[in-house]
Protein backbone atom coordinates (compact mmCIF):
# COMPACT_ATOMS: atom_id res chain seq x y z
CA UNK A 1 0.00 0.00 0.00
CA UNK A 2 1.39 3.51 -0.81
CA UNK A 3 2.36 5.68 2.24
CA UNK A 4 -0.25 8.75 2.65
CA UNK A 5 0.56 12.37 1.26
CA UNK A 6 -2.20 14.17 3.07
CA UNK A 7 -4.87 14.25 4.77
CA UNK A 8 -8.10 15.59 4.80
CA UNK A 9 -10.24 18.01 7.15
CA UNK A 10 -12.02 15.55 8.64
CA UNK A 11 -8.07 14.13 9.59
CA UNK A 12 -7.12 17.12 10.81
CA UNK A 13 -9.98 17.27 13.28
CA UNK A 14 -9.42 14.31 14.54
CA UNK A 15 -5.94 14.77 15.22
CA UNK A 16 -6.17 17.84 17.07
CA UNK A 17 -9.36 17.58 18.55
CA UNK A 18 -10.91 20.74 16.73
CA UNK A 19 -14.45 21.98 15.49
CA UNK A 20 -14.27 21.92 11.34
CA UNK A 21 -14.72 25.81 11.87
CA UNK A 22 -11.23 26.02 13.45
CA UNK A 23 -9.39 23.48 11.22
CA UNK A 24 -10.99 25.70 7.98
CA UNK A 25 -9.47 29.00 10.17
CA UNK A 26 -6.08 27.20 10.42
CA UNK A 27 -5.89 26.50 6.25
CA UNK A 28 -7.03 30.41 5.78
CA UNK A 29 -3.59 30.84 8.25
CA UNK A 30 -1.48 29.28 5.71
CA UNK A 31 0.97 28.01 8.51
CA UNK A 32 0.81 24.82 6.38
CA UNK A 33 0.52 23.81 2.96
CA UNK A 34 -2.80 22.68 1.14
CA UNK A 35 -4.39 22.38 -1.96
CA UNK A 36 -7.76 21.63 -3.80
CA UNK A 37 -9.01 18.37 -5.54
CA UNK A 38 -12.38 19.85 -6.97
CA UNK A 39 -14.11 21.24 -3.86
CA UNK A 40 -12.44 19.42 -1.46
CA UNK A 41 -9.22 20.61 0.44
CA UNK A 42 -6.54 18.47 1.04
CA UNK A 43 -3.46 18.97 3.59
CA UNK A 44 0.52 18.13 2.58
CA UNK A 45 1.06 15.38 5.63
CA UNK A 46 4.86 16.55 5.06
CA UNK A 47 3.83 20.18 5.58
CA UNK A 48 1.23 19.58 8.41
CA UNK A 49 3.36 17.19 10.59
CA UNK A 50 6.49 19.85 10.38
CA UNK A 51 4.15 22.66 11.97
CA UNK A 52 2.76 20.24 14.37
CA UNK A 53 6.09 19.01 15.66
CA UNK A 54 7.12 22.67 16.20
CA UNK A 55 3.46 23.60 18.24
CA UNK A 56 4.35 23.96 21.66
CA UNK A 57 2.29 21.64 24.06
CA UNK A 58 -0.51 23.98 26.09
Amino acid sequence: MAEKRCYTIKEIQSMLGISRLTAYALLQKREFRWFMIGNKYRISKNSFDDWLDKQEPD
